[in-house]
């Protein structure tokens, strides 16, 4: 049973009215017309703290990352979160077999491209580990990776609609999430991204896009650091949670020039509420 302190909050709650896109704008605006420039290109919107580059803060921050998660409702029992190592990157840090909101420091363990520990440790590790890696392998660009079981977004990938961007907190979703179906990539399975080659084929729907729903199972987010794929696995959810609310109806999403100059927060404020919440529920 899960413990009480873990309310799943829905649609009214205070993230989701968080308009940190919008406040942490102002904070682009400079006098120079080189700065004006650079704050109106996505690419620079990136307003959150530069992710930290020793490892013992980021064996702390995924720990905490893995917590967030669980406690907003991303993952259940068996999702997952990971980041690219900053000295090596053909290698990435994931916790052991564990479920998200009992994972530690202690926990974290370093892994390479092959699915194996680099300490050499016989630690179980998640059966879609592999899932990370080949995203890690193909896409240079990505730093931290999370697999969502949220439950809307589950449904989002099964129910013939594409995850569109309805506000400003999910603009990094663009012109659309795309779905990778298993069964037509693979064949009948158990549905888990268990080995390379399952891995390999949902890279191949993620391509460049930040996101990509999994039919039946859930979803993978990506992003430039462990603070914006946390956020933008959260807001994942709740944007899932509004569109099955209209589907079948007439919605006004984004446009992709609206979802492109929103395409890159990194939720600073919201990452700092989530973790003190989860800490001090440690405390």
């Amino acid at each position: 049973m899960k413990s009480t302190r873990n309310t799943k909050a829905g649609t009214t709650r205070r993230g989701f009215i968080s308009q940190t896109g919008l406040l942490l704008a102002g904070t682009a605006l400079v006098s120079s017309s080189a700065d004006v420039a650079a704050a109106a290109s996505p690419a620079l919107q990136t307003m959150g703290p530069p992710p930290p580059q020793d490892v013992p803060t980021l064996r702390a921050d995924l720990a905490t990352a893995n917590h967030i998660l669980y406690d907003q409702g991303v993952v259940d029992g068996y999702g997952h979160v990971s980041v690219r190592h900053p000295a090596d990157p053909n290698h990435f840090l994931i916790s052991r077999w564990l479920a998200p909101d009992m994972v530690t420091e202690n926990d974290i363990m370093e892994v390479d491209f092959d699915c194996k520990p680099v300490s050499g440790e016989k630690a179980r590790l998640y059966s879609e580990v592999f899932l990370h890696a080949e995203v890690y392998r193909a896409r240079p660009d990505v730093k931290a990776v999370v697999h969502t079981h949220a439950p809307a977004v589950i449904l989002m990938g099964i129910c013939g609609e594409t995850l569109m961007p309805m506000y400003q907190m999910t603009g990094y979703m663009g012109t659309g999430v795309p779905v990778f179906d298993i069964r037509q990539a693979i064949g009948h399975t158990n549905m888990l991204v268990s080995d390379p080659a399952r891995g390999k084929a949902l890279v191949k729907i993620l391509g460049e896009n930040p996101a990509v729903l999994m039919r039946g199972h859930g979803g993978v987010v990506t992003g430039n650091s462990l603070y914006q794929v946390v956020g933008r696995s959260v807001y994942m959810k709740v944007n899932a949670e509004l569109q099955v609310q209209v589907l079948g109806k007439k919605v006004v999403f984004l446009s992709p020039e609206e979802a492109k100059l929103t395409a890159n927060v990194d939720y600073p404020k919201d990452w700092e509420i989530w973790k003190r919440k989860v800490t001090g529920q440690r405390g």
